[in-house]
């Protein structure tokens, strides 16, 4: 069986070596860090745990596959998985609330009805009928199977509504339009943006297929892990050390090591040179040209003549380079952990949606205008250098979990906003730069008020994670977090493959097909495993 090395120790990357581990092949790890998980760590202070990435799982099935597939204990038997209900609260501009129950669609169209007037969990539900026509067209191509050369079938928006003929100069509409034509009330139009705006997606540019994103979560439900989703990432470490599988930490990767126009290994920076007959790589795309073009020089000058970018080259849906809906770098996420005193309340929700007053200046400071792209008309709104809007849609994670407090008289609340990435705005440790972070946590803080009554009155310390933290901890240049992919905008929406065109190199982790996401990140370790053991014309379940 091969040789495997892997490049980093999040999610995909995990997914894939416990895949192929079971499959018969000698697999290592190389993580830059000093733990796994990637972006799904953990932050401990004074009796206090936070989650640093994902509060929630969405898909559960992807992993209940994975732990079934490599090993005989299930993923409920390794982890304590419970469902979230209500799935989130949402309050809107005004003081509307509203709480949408887990994985029930009749119970969402109660709820909405009750909060915000008869008709319209009609109106939500007939958008998320449409929704999961994008599902059943796109959950094979997008989801079950790796991404081929020839996107063209996925070049398309499917959402239903297109087909009707709304824009037909204009051509497809985008996520935003799509909510205030079919929405009607900029409550319901808040509520579907937002699942966008989760993921840094840019609803007045994401494609309308974004819908599926909302269909995903209401229809699959939202999960929790007990001690945190970080819970997740070391159940997935367990199994890949059952497995067999080796971890290398502090290991940092300098060089994809190429012989005769393959991939043939890793270079550490502490010189070492480890062979392989195959190398997966769980960076990033620019990350991972780095590595390749410095393989190239020292290893194999046949490959360098041509360039990572002509030989080699993996960034991009089909052939490298990203459409302008991937011109701007992701989206970050910043956070405020906050431990209280006192107990939490019963009753509470363990997600809060706190929904901006002004979402075009909250779209206006966190999308700049590119060229060629009309800035909305608050766009003068938006503050130079402000790394978090002025005012942010909030999310408020309080989970009902004894694990995460000193004991049952504390609360462990996680307050997060999308954020600009590190180098659009400073975030680094400079004065002037903690100054930014402060004030944007005030803000965060403000907004969390109302669905955290008398929050300054409990508040016994904060801490504040930038995505410059995230950059440190991951690996990520600008600490931003990748989205997932989406059918339609000619493509502009897609991952880079997991096939990539050096041979014997693959592309795992949520920098890669199908996208950003925690269960997006263990499909695309599926997808890297079948390719390997399964071989290039591996089509995915059948």
């Amino acid at each position: 069986m091969a040789r495997i090395a892997v490049i980093g120790a999040g999610m995909g990357a995990m997914a894939a070596a416990a895949r192929l581990a079971v499959a018969g092949h000698r697999v290592a790890v190389y993580e830059r860090g000093r733990t796994h998980g990637g972006g799904v760590g953990r932050r401990e202070r004074d009796g206090f745990a936070f989650d640093t990435g994902p509060g929630l799982l969405h898909l559960p099935a992807v992993y209940r596959d994975l732990f079934v597939k490599t090993g005989k204990e299930t993923l409920e038997q390794c982890v304590d998985l419970r469902q979230v209900d209500p799935a989130a609260a949402h309050i809107f501009p005004g003081g509307a609330r509203v709480a949408l129950p887990n994985a029930s669609r009749a119970g969402v169209v109660s709820a909405l009805d009750a909060a915000l007037g008869t008709g319209a969990g009609e109106r939500w539900s007939e958008l998320i009928n449409r929704a999961r026509e994008v599902w059943d067209a796109t959950r094979r191509p997008l989801l079950e199977e790796p991404l081929r050369a020839d996107v063209a079938s996925l070049a398309d928006d499917p959402y239903p509504a297109l087909r009707r003929g709304w824009f037909p100069r204009g051509g497809p509409a985008p996520l935003a339009k799509v909510a205030r034509r079919e929405l009607a009330d900029p409550r319901l139009a808040a509520l579907l943006e937002s699942h966008a705006l989760a993921y840094g997606l840019d609803p007045r540019h994401a494609p309308a297929s974004a819908s599926v994103l909302a269909y995903m979560e209401q229809t699959f439900g939202s999960w929790y892990a007990r001690g945190g989703m970080r819970a997740l990432a070391n159940a997935l470490y367990e199994r890949c050390l059952a497995r067999r599988v080796e971890f290398a930490f502090d290991a940092e990767a300098v060089a994809v090591r190429t012989k005769g126009g393959r991939a043939a290994g890793v270079e550490l920076a502490n010189g070492s040179v480890i062979d392989a007959d195959l190398v997966v790589a769980g960076v990033s795309p620019a990350r991972l040209e780095h590595l390749l073009a410095a393989g190239a020089t020292v290893a194999d000058p046949a490959l360098a003549a041509t360039g990572p970018a002509a030989g080699a080259g993996v960034s991009g849906a089909s052939a490298g380079r990203p459409g302008p809906g991937r011109e701007q770098a992701p989206l970050g996420r910043f956070s405020v952990f906050l431990a209280l005193r006192g107990a939490r309340p019963a009753g509470a929700a363990h997600r809060t949606v706190v929904h901006s007053a002004d979402r075009d200046g909250e779209y206006a400071a966190l999308f700049p205008a590119l060229p060629g792209r009309s800035r909305p008309g608050s766009a003068e709104r938006a503050a130079p250098g402000a790394g978090v809007a002025e005012q942010p849609t909030v999310t408020v994670l309080r989970p009902d979990d004894l694990e995460l407090v000193p004991d049952g008289d504390h609360e462990a609340v996680t307050l997060t906003a999308a954020a600009r990435p590190h180098g659009a705005v400073d975030w680094a440790r400079s004065a002037s730069c903690t100054a930014l972070a402060e004030e944007a946590a005030d803000r965060l803080v403000t907004a969390a008020e109302v669905a955290v009554p008398g929050l300054r009155d409990r508040l016994l310390w904060r801490e504040i994670r930038t995505p410059y933290d995230t950059a440190q901890d991951t690996g990520a240049a600008t600490g931003g977090v990748p989205g997932p992919a989406l059918a339609g905008a000619g493509g502009q929406f897609l991952a880079p493959t997991n096939l990539s065109r050096l041979p014997g190199l693959y592309v795992v982790g949520g920098w890669a097909h199908p996208g950003g996401g925690l269960a997006h990140a263990g499909m695309s370790g599926a997808m890297v495993a079948g390719l390997i053991i399964d071989g290039a014309d591996w089509r995915g379940s059948q």
